[in-house]
């Protein structure tokens, strides 16, 4: 097995640094040998078959030409639940994690009604639907394989969110209930922005998800401001996360839309990330 964490190393050290490698060895072997990381401490000199080699070696292959791991193995840890990704949904990141608990700590009504809009591989709505049991969670997103993902990610964790398809930009969301709670990780990366993102992005994940022409970075904001003002109850919130670009323009549209409590929240770098608001 040491032989095999050494080939990893040695074929991805121009992609990874020393510290991502060692992670990024100890998931793959566990993946494919099905052995947690207690079990490669204790087994270091554990000769793999075949079979196993010939699965890193594919492994290997794919993210030495930066593919994300998670495409790779087929997931992403999320919230503390592992959670199918594909080609179809974005990975999800940290500073979503930390949009899901903002929602968890301003949220105090009981049995919410909440809507995920653009929810991708359902990330949000499922980490909500987990962690606040009494919660009518309701999501929706553009794209038919990324609902399908979505709703594995449901049925892994028993959850309880209606997922339907939508375009946002152009339908109502009339048949939706009254709601409690809006929030949406929309795309918001602007098109001029291409140049400085790394390959394992800009190649993989999808487009449709992540850019908004540099004419109009705003649209989805928008969009959604004008949707919530329509679904949410008086005094229900809306909490978003954002591009720190375009941060004040972001709440200065809010409050032009009709919104109060408009609040820049900092992620963990001390960005401006997030916006929570109440109509």
């Amino acid at each position: 097995m040491n032989k095999t964490i050494t080939f990893i190393r040695n074929e991805l050290r121009d992609l990874y640094s020393a510290g991502e490698l060692n992670s990024i060895a100890r998931r793959i072997i566990e993946q494919v040998c099905d052995m947690p990381l207690h079990r490669q401490l204790l087994c270091k000199d554990r000769q793999l078959s075949a079979t196993e080699q010939a699965q890193i070696d594919a492994i290997v292959a794919r993210l030495s030409r930066a593919e994300p791991l998670q495409y790779v193995l087929g997931y992403a840890d999320f919230c503390g639940m592992i959670l199918a990704v594909n080609r179809s949904t974005l990975i999800p990141r940290p500073e979503t994690e930390e949009l899901v608990r903002l929602v968890i700590s301003e949220l105090t009504v009981e049995k919410p009604k909440i809507l995920d809009i653009a929810t991708g591989s359902g990330c949000i709505a499922v980490a909500l639907a987990v962690q606040l049991n009494d919660a009518e969670i309701y999501a929706t997103d553009i794209s038919d394989e990324a609902l399908a993902t979505a709703r594995t990610n449901v049925e892994r964790y028993a959850a309880k969110v209606h997922f339907f398809r939508s375009d946002i930009l152009n339908d109502a969301l009339t048949k939706l209930p009254a709601l409690d709670a809006i929030v949406s990780n929309p795309p918001y990366i602007a098109e001029s922005e291409k140049d400085a993102m790394h390959r394992n992005v800009l190649d993989y994940e999808p487009h449709q998800a992540l850019f908004v022409p540099d004419d109009d970075p705003l649209l989805f904001y928008r969009r959604i401001a004008t949707l919530a003002g329509e679904r949410l109850k008086r005094g229900g919130r809306l909490f978003l996360e954002i591009n720190p670009r375009f941060a004040d323009e972001t709440v200065c549209l809010l409050r032009d839309k009709g919104f109060g409590e408009v609040n820049l929240v900092r992620d963990m770098s001390n960005k401006e990330r997030m916006i929570k608001a109440r109509i």
